[in-house]
């Protein structure tokens, strides 16, 4: 059955994010809340990837259980690690936790015990900074990816396949990315093909069109384009998404149209639940 590699430090999984940073990101997203598309995909890469660091701790330290690239696509196509990690591409999990490029204080609502809520501040890393500029070259930033992969593939023949996220907004701007998506998806390991997942996220508001299984509600050719570049979900995220409340079936893609903020988290969330990590 594919998908059902064990994660270890001597096995261990590939991420790959693909970050639109297009001008049209400084737009503010659909929602209740007026933020920057920029600034909310940020966030949610950022806390994913404090999440990752806490849920891969053990007494020794964070063990590297995943490698993990931010790529930026915009004026420019390349990585979009801030601080000391500024350039690099894939990097070992324990080298992300160490490597913040600041930590803010933020304010959240934590359970008071008494039934209600009260405001304390808490740490929140930051490996990435909001960006909007240039276009979207969506097609270099697949090309890019797939040399990623292609080499992880080579390197970890046995290993989960590498999970490859593209949170957009827009249209490609150098051409159709259908050849460089499918692409990624050629190399193989034993336990399957690699997963290429989309976002599409909303200036436009209305409600999100999440996981489905066919592109018969999709508005037009470009978020149908998405649709069909986007791999099947695995049983084990397939089954996550539906404890979260998704409709979802075996035919269930991993896009998801019109995203708003809480669309974004979870599409994050699902798109990386991999196996049990050893």
């Amino acid at each position: 059955m594919a998908y059902t590699a064990e994660i270890s430090r001597s096995n261990p999984a590939c991420i790959v994010f693909l970050v639109d940073r297009s001008g049209s990101m400084a737009s503010a997203i659909g929602g209740d809340i007026p933020q920057p598309k920029a600034e909310v995909v940020a966030d949610a890469i950022n806390r994913l990837l404090y999440e990752l660091t806490i849920k891969c701790a053990k007494e020794s330290g964070v063990r590297d259980y995943f490698h993990v690239a931010v790529i930026g696509y915009g004026e420019s196509v390349g990585s979009a690690f801030d601080g000391k990690l500024a350039e690099r591409d894939l990097i070992p999990l324990s080298l992300i936790a160490d490597n913040p490029a600041r930590v803010d204080q933020r304010i959240r609502k934590v359970p008071d015990g008494a039934g209600g809520l009260v405001e304390t501040a808490a740490s929140f890393p930051v490996w990435m900074e909001p960006v909007a500029r240039g276009g979207t070259p969506m097609n270099r930033a697949l090309q890019y990816a797939n040399n990623l992969v292609s080499k992880w593939v080579e390197e970890h023949p046995g290993g989960f396949p590498p999970i490859v996220l593209n949170l957009t907004d827009g249209q490609s701007t150098d051409g159709d990315p259908t050849e460089a998506g499918k692409a990624i998806c050629i190399h193989t390991t034993a336990d399957g093909s690699p997963l290429l997942f989309n976002l599409h996220v909303s200036a436009a508001g209305g409600q999100p069109l999440t996981f489905p299984q066919s592109d018969k509600a999709l508005p037009d050719s470009y978020s149908r384009l998405l649709f069909a570049m986007s791999s099947s979900l695995p049983g084990h995220m397939r089954s996550y998404a539906a404890s979260l409340g998704h409709r979802v079936s075996d035919e269930t893609r991993g896009f998801v149209y019109n995203a708003d903020i809480t669309a974004v988290v979870q599409f994050l969330d699902i798109g990386t639940r991999a196996t049990d990590l050893r």
